[in-house]
């Protein structure tokens, strides 16, 4: 059976969205929501969806659909997540989950009360390299991981009112590219038991660039950095004992591994075909031909974990959001 995809949002990700979904066995979008009539009819006359609603309240209300893709921007994630799991449907939202990891809680609470598929839209997880990653560690090869090293970021004017350089609209280097190093970290060493962390917030009051440093039980360490007004490497590297993973530019999305380990370097191929958001459709549609709430390779726990992660860093630089309202000393 066709898995009958609405997507919410037309974006330049919901457009990446539907290039991927040409290239998927078994899915096909078949209606979309925007604010406003003519993106709505935009994307749908540009990627053939049948049926185009305004505003997220008409979509909730289409029974035609099986699951939702949530592509609109940081802040709208969680009270538009919890609008489609109310109205029944399951739903891939777009990283970071929510602003918080309060809203990320109300989030998965909601869909494990009502028994619905949700997932972090965390498409790295899913990529061939991310794949061969976890065999490698499963291995041995470079022994005991001692640090992990990732960056991710890119040299965008400032814009006041953009949503990256927007607090009203979850703006800044963290949930925006962070989130990408930092996945990396908590995929290879778990959750971080302190951290230290520092950045220059700019003048629309979100975090330019930030660097962090993750300290692990067991004395690892992770080192990232992210930016949206600095060209940073969008690198990686995972140092063990024995030896180094290295992940090229970009970091989240490499077409290729380089192994260093004690015999000497191999190189692991990880290139794909189409667009690279195709293997994270793929898990939704298997999770829900098997009738699984959630991920095995992108667990709502992860997600939780990551949020609260990036609530320490934001505290640790100063960077607030007005709908959040900050725990109490």
């Amino acid at each position: 059976m066709t898995v009958r995809w609405g997507v919410v949002g037309t974006g330049g990700i919901a457009r990446r969205f539907a290039e991927a979904m040409a290239v998927v066995d078994g899915g096909s979008i078949v209606a979309v929501a925007s604010r406003t009539a003519e993106a709505a009819d935009a994307y749908a006359e540009r990627f053939e969806v049948a049926r185009r609603h305004v505003g997220i309240e008409a979509l909730a209300a289409d029974g035609g659909v099986d699951v939702v893709y949530v592509a609109t921007p940081n802040h709208r994630h969680r009270p538009d997540t919890l609008l489609l799991l109310e109205a029944g449907h399951p739903v891939l939202c777009e990283k970071p989950l929510a602003l918080d990891a309060r809203e990320a809680a109300a989030m998965v609470g909601a869909a494990r009360d009502r028994g619905l598929f949700l997932m972090e839209a965390v498409w790295s997880r899913f990529l061939p390299a991310y794949r061969s990653l976890g065999e490698v560690l499963k291995e041995g090869t470079i022994g005991e991981v001692r640090m992990v090293e990732a960056s991710f970021g890119f040299a965008a004017p400032v814009m006041p009112g953009h949503r990256l350089f927007d607090p009203a609209q979850g703006g800044g280097s963290l949930l925006d590219v962070g989130i990408y190093p930092l996945q990396l970290c908590s995929l290879v060493l778990g959750p971080p038991d302190r951290v230290t962390a520092g950045a220059h917030v700019g003048e629309t009051g979100v975090d330019e660039q930030l660097a962090a440093v993750l300290h692990h039980p067991g004395g690892a360490l992770g080192i990232v950095s992210s930016a949206i007004t600095t060209n940073l490497r969008n690198d990686a590297r995972i140092v063990g004992e024995r030896g180094v993973i290295e992940f090229p530019p970009f970091m989240h999305c490499p077409d290729h591994l380089l192994v260093h380990g004690p015999t000497g370097t191999t190189r692991i191929e990880a290139a794909w075909e189409g667009d690279g958001l195709r293997f994270q459709i793929e898990e939704v549609h298997r999770c829900l031909a098997e009738g699984v709430g959630e991920s095995t390779v992108m667990p709502l726990d992860e997600s939780l974990r990551l949020s609260a992660t990036m609530d320490g860093i934001r505290r640790l630089v100063g960077v607030r959001f007005p709908s959040v309202v900050e725990p109490s000393a």
